[in-house]
């Protein structure tokens, strides 16, 4: 974020529209990471998700991805591929919020993986595209189904 959004306390997805960099990571024979929202994150605490972050100013798409995945999971990106973008309207704490969101499916080595936040992840797993947990976080099951049309999974 730039210093002078700092300064007056703008807040990405509240104030002004932010931009999420979100991710499927999948280990390349059908199976997704996912994660459980722990109490620190922003919105959606205790949903499961795919994984993300908000892009940084003049930062690219996929060093945005690639920083995310090394602080979240602490693996480095075997493969990616553009899987879309939503705009995604939420309301959280009664008040509405708007982000737009560029996913990516991510190839990533299993054993690689482990908490890199975990005051923001409570627990990791690994799923089969039809076989996902609840509760879901809000877009989990459009990145899932994007990444199924485009035969990542």
């Amino acid at each position: 974020m730039t210093d002078d959004m700092t300064k007056t306390n703008v807040k990405r997805g509240v104030d002004c529209i932010g931009v999420a960099i979100s991710f499927v990571l999948h280990d390349g024979s059908g199976k997704v990471l996912l994660h459980k929202r722990g109490e620190k994150c922003r919105d959606e605490q205790g949903k499961w998700d795919t994984g993300g972050g908000a892009l940084e100013f003049g930062e690219s798409f996929e060093d945005c991805v690639t920083r995310e995945v090394k602080e979240e999971f602490c693996c480095d990106v075997l493969g990616l591929k553009f899987l879309g973008t939503l705009n995604v309207l939420r309301e959280h704490n009664g008040s509405p919020t708007h982000w737009v969101s560029v996913c990516f499916a991510i190839k990533i080595d299993p054993t690689q993986v482990c908490n890199g936040e975990p005051e923001k992840i409570e627990e990791l797993g690994w799923f089969l595209p039809d076989d996902l947990p609840s509760p879901q976080h809000t877009t989990l099951t459009r990145w899932i189904m994007m990444a199924k049309e485009k035969g990542i999974l």
